[in-house]
């Protein structure tokens, strides 16, 4: 019997299956103020039993990408509530991720032009950001260096997700995630690499820790433990995101800390299907018996893997990301073996408009020998 389709209670918030669209930044807002356009692609996917937004910056400091709509005006809010209210009609639930690049941003978006921020002075090197060019245009450039936050400046940026938190719920979100993966500010407090700070927010890995949970625990305060999701991602190697020393037990000690507040989940995007070598043999093991809570895990999965790795029982639903863009009803085609249509990479990001956003169909039977975008072969 599928455990992927079948309910599931989140933190009192019933789902209608185990599927979860993963966050997924697009680009498409110039004016950083989710429109018609975000409401429908977000409704056209509402099947899913959970939807996770994009990640949308808490404050113009956090922000490291042109055109991602934010959550920290009252103009910002009431967009993202004609979103809520789109895939609320459809019996969707949505939680808003919340976001902050920390040093992945570029001095031509950040406020006054000046540095953006992180745990210390290490710049990010051998990737890029979309900002602005030397010649004024959108575009690829370099992350800038950045400044380390000050002590007090650690605790604004709290507050900061605070206030966006309660935006969050007053736009009508059943929620709201914590990003805490992917290389961005909270991971570069947790890595002993890029944290050399001598306050309480450097150090060791409790000191390395800290920011992270007074955030989370000051989001519980704010919003409910039920309605906060934290997204992590062990041993991620993105953004010139390095290797650091006690790695592992730092992970191990985050499980064991979140484990003691209540949460509506843990969502792990440490990518065992396609990293593997990367991840110490046994770790998701590990960190199950570690945190006990709701556990949902992104990275590859099809509906046969998401079987699978269900079936064991230390996972509780399974994040699907790309697979979403040209699959608006993703869960109607896996329950029902019909093909996946194929997504234009050309069209994932900045593109303004429906092209490869909201112009995707859904699935029709009568139609499928003539789809040219059907992959017969997926899911």
């Amino acid at each position: 019997m599928s455990k992927l389709f079948a309910p599931y209670d989140l933190s009192g918030a019933a789902l209608a299956n185990r599927v979860v669209m993963a966050p997924m930044t697009r680009t498409r807002t110039p004016e950083n103020i989710p429109g018609e356009l975000t409401a429908l692609y977000y409704a056209q996917r509402a099947s899913a039993g959970l939807i996770v937004t994009e990640g949308l910056p808490v404050s113009e400091e956090g922000r490291g990408y042109l055109y991602t709509p934010g959550l920290y005006t009252d103009e910002q809010r009431r967009g993202w509530r004609t979103v809520t209210d789109a895939v609320h009609a459809k019996g969707g639930k949505i939680f808003a991720q919340l976001w902050h690049v920390g040093r992945m941003s570029h001095v031509s978006i950040q406020p006054g032009n000046i540095a953006p921020v992180s745990s210390g002075v290490v710049p990010a090197t051998g990737t890029t950001v979309y900002a602005f060019t030397e010649t004024g245009e959108p575009g690829p450039v370099a992350p800038s260096t950045p400044r380390a936050l000050t002590t007090d400046d650690v605790r604004r940026v709290t507050q900061d997700f605070v206030n966006s938190a309660r935006r969050a719920i007053e736009a009508g979100f059943d929620g709201i995630e914590l990003m805490a993966a992917n290389a961005f500010l909270f991971d570069q407090f947790l890595s002993s690499e890029l944290n050399n700070r001598t306050d309480q927010y450097g150090g060791s890995i409790e000191s390395r820790q800290r920011f992270l949970l007074e955030t989370v625990d000051a989001l519980a305060e704010a919003i409910g433990g039920a309605k906060v999701g934290v997204r992590l991602s062990p041993f991620g190697r993105l953004y010139d995101l390095q290797p650091f020393a006690g790695e592992e037990e730092t992970w191990m000690r985050v499980a064991s800390a979140l484990n003691e507040r209540t949460l509506a989940y843990v969502h792990l995007n440490y990518q065992p299907t396609i990293s593997a070598a990367e991840v110490p043999a046994g770790f998701g093991a590990a960190f199950r018996g570690a945190y006990r809570g709701t556990l949902i895990a992104a990275g590859g999965f099809d509906r046969d893997l998401a079987e699978a790795e269900l079936a064991k029982g230390d996972l509780d639903l399974i994040a699907f990301g790309a697979s979403y863009i040209a699959n608006p009803d993703l869960v109607e085609r896996m329950r029902n073996g019909w093909p996946l249509a194929k997504s234009d990479p050309s069209t994932f990001y900045g593109v303004i408009g429906a092209k490869g956003y909201t112009d995707y169909p859904s699935f029709d039977p009568t139609d499928a020998a003539t789809d040219p975008r059907a992959d017969r072969n997926a899911a």
